[in-house]
């Protein structure tokens, strides 16, 4: 069942995350897709239920229900992307635990990371950056939906992955205030599929507020430091420029 919350009201609510990788398109299930499953035909039904996105929401809400949550909220199908002011509201929403799915992990293969082992992909992506440090409550799981560790638990092997200090992998941003160059540098080697989400997937990181305009290319990321610039006198956003090489944006300096 899908049901809005908004405000005040979402803020009383008992709820969770869902962090993942996207699968391929035709897997996951979208918020049309979702609202038309008790109206449509038992065969669009039973071929929704196949996919592996759809599961993947169903795992999801049994742990939820499991952790004693009300409620639980996917990016796939809780998203009416027609939508800006909702996928605006998105970005800046922050739920009491995240659940994150390593689709491509098995036992405690995470536990006993070193550089030799292939990290999951979820490590990579541009958007789970802002899921991994915001909320204080993380668990991770394995494709198998068994429990990995919490964000405590899995600390030393977090900070070596993603080079995030302790303090801020512990209690967020609202402790030791990183610079700006020190965020985008913890997203540098990250991937989006829509270069505009370079710069979209920074906002609540770097407690900016603008328009997203898909379509805008290189621009998005021009915005964001025109965006940072009005509102801070942090100097460290002077050390971003662009890669002749690869056209993205990335340190000039290597100085974190």
């Amino acid at each position: 069942m899908l049901k809005e919350f908004y405000g005040p009201t979402l803020a009383e609510k008992k709820y969770a995350i869902l962090s993942h990788c996207w699968g391929a398109a035709e897997e996951e299930v979208s918020f049309q897709e979702m609202e038309r499953l008790l109206i449509t035909d038992e065969e669009e039904r039973n071929q929704i239920r196949g996919r592996t996105g759809y599961k993947k929401i169903i795992d999801t809400c049994k742990q939820t229900q499991k952790d004693d949550l009300e409620w639980v909220w996917a990016d796939t199908c809780c998203i009416d992307k027609k939508s800006s002011a909702e996928l605006s509201e998105a970005i800046n929403s922050i739920a009491q635990r995240c659940y994150v799915y390593l689709h491509d992990t098995a036992g405690d293969t995470l536990t006993h990371w070193d550089e030799s082992t292939v990290t999951p992909k979820w490590f990579s992506r541009g958007w789970t950056l802002q899921e991994l440090i915001a909320p204080s409550d993380i668990q991770f799981f394995d494709r198998n939906w068994e429990c990995i560790g919490d964000k405590e638990r899995l600390g030393s092997t977090l900070r070596r992955i993603t080079r995030i200090p302790t303090e801020v992998l512990e209690i967020g941003l609202g402790g030791m205030r990183p610079s700006v160059a020190q965020i985008m540098s913890w997203a540098s080697d990250r991937t989006t599929t829509r270069e505009e989400d370079r710069a979209y997937s920074l906002l609540g990181l770097l407690d900016v507020q603008m328009p997203m305009l898909y379509g805008e290319g290189k621009n998005a990321f021009r915005r964001l430091q025109l965006e940072i610039l009005r509102k801070s006198n942090d100097q460290t956003i002077f050390a971003w420029g662009w890669s002749r090489t690869t056209g993205l944006p990335q340190l000039v300096q290597g100085l974190f």
